[in-house]
This record gives C-alpha cells, structure tokens and sequence, in this order.
C-alpha cells in the first residue's frame, strides 16, 4: 500500500511517500515561504527523485486541522484537487494526533502543543503501545493552564512536542509539576511521514472520505470572524 502524506497545517510544509514499511521520501521544510509556493513543487521534486507515478498512490492522508487557517486550506485544496484528478480517496488526520505520532513507541505520555495564540493552544494527550495510539485527550483547542492542568491531575511524565514549546516553555517550567522533556529538532515538528504513516492505518480501518467531502477542522472561528462577532456583541 502506498500512501501520500501531505501537512501544511502550521509553519512546516512537508510531504511524503510511505509505501507498506518504508518511507520512499520526505522533504520538510520549516522556513517563511508560504505554502502555496512550496507544497506542490516539494511533491514533484519527491515523485522525480524516486521516479513515482502518482496514479499508483492508494490514497492521500492529509494533515485536516487545526492550524493555521491559510495553512489547512492550501493542504486541502492540494489534497483535493490530487484526489479529483487521480480519483484516489482522502484520509483527513487530525493534525494533533499527525505530530504526536512523531513519537509513537514513546513510553511517557505525549503532549503536542500548537501555538493558537492570546495563550490558547491546539493539543492532546497520547499514550503508545508499540505503534498503537491511545487518544487520552481528543484534540482541542484550550488555553495553556488547562491542558497543564490537566497534565497536573492526571500525573504521569510527558513529553512536550510542536511549534507552541517555545512560546509556552517559561510557563511549562513554572506550572507543570509532573517529569517532563521536550522533544529534539528531528521530531518536535509537523511531519509528512508521520501523516503518511498514521494516515494508512485509518485507510485499513475504513476512515477515508472522498475529495468532495474532504474540509478542513479548523476547530475555532478565524481571527478575522472572533473580532466581527466581538463586534456584532458590542452594538
């Protein structure tokens, strides 16, 4: 089986190909272009280098959301216009649970954590068995001192991971009171092979959706819509 990973979710772009146990190609970049001018040339520098021919993918595995709003819609629209012009089928991984498997093996509880700014966060905990993931904690969108808080109650070692550790660190050394690690560079960031590979385990449980129905999980409204609803309350 061979599958297609594409993630564009946050500040890395990265694609990939998985076939059966090995990863064919990666190509990740965490850098300020857009997406948009990266995510398609990344496919077909990777399809050149290892001679692939795109209608021989079983499926396109697509980090869905959340994220960043520009970010999911260049992915969605990439992944769609791929499933409609190849007639492959989609398989919409939830973002979170794409870079907590970075980890997966991990003996300690993971908890990727998204920078969804004003103190807020797209996270989720996880456990593994071998390469079997427990959702503890379904992805969500909370401020920082409640999924620390919930960290706090549960009491187990964790594992921080995702592009919010930086911008959290100072209150994670200060408030969580169970062990904790972050992760290193190699792992601690959206990566298309982890959606590739998460992504052709939901194939074979069936969770797969057409190119029609495929639609980002943004989880929140837009900075843009919060600021027009705050309005609309204030008049």
């Amino acid at each position: 089986m061979k599958i297609l990973g594409l993630d564009s979710s946050g500040l890395v772009a990265s694609v990939a190909i998985v076939e059966d146990d090995n990863l064919l190609g990666e190509y990740t970049v965490n850098y300020k272009k857009t997406h948009s001018q990266t995510l398609l040339p990344m496919l077909d520098e990777i399809a050149k280098m290892i001679e692939l021919d795109l209608n021989s993918i079983d499926a396109i595995a697509i980090a869905g959301g959340p994220g960043s709003f520009t970010g999911l819609r260049i992915g969605s629209a990439t992944a769609k216009g791929l499933g409609l012009a190849l007639k492959k089928p989609i398989v919409n991984v939830p973002t979170v649970d794409g870079i907590a498997y970075n980890l997966v093996g991990y003996r300690d509880m993971v908890c990727p954590l998204m920078d969804a700014r004003r103190n807020q966060t797209y996270t989720g905990l996880y456990r593994f068995d071998g390469d079997k993931m427990e959702v503890v904690l379904e992805q969500c969108a909370v401020g920082i001192d409640e999924i620390v808080g919930k960290i706090n109650t549960i009491g187990q070692s964790v594992v921080f991971l995702g592009d919010g550790v930086p911008v959290f660190r100072d209150y994670l050394k200060e408030n969580c009171k169970v062990p904790y690690l972050f992760a290193p560079a190699h792992m601690n960031k959206q990566r298309a092979g982890a959606v590739a590979v998460l992504g052709m385990q939901y194939f074979k449980e069936g969770r797969i959706e057409t190119a029609e129905e495929h639609k980002p999980e943004y989880l929140r409204l837009s900075q843009a819509e919060r600021e027009r609803l705050e309005k609309d309350q204030q008049q």
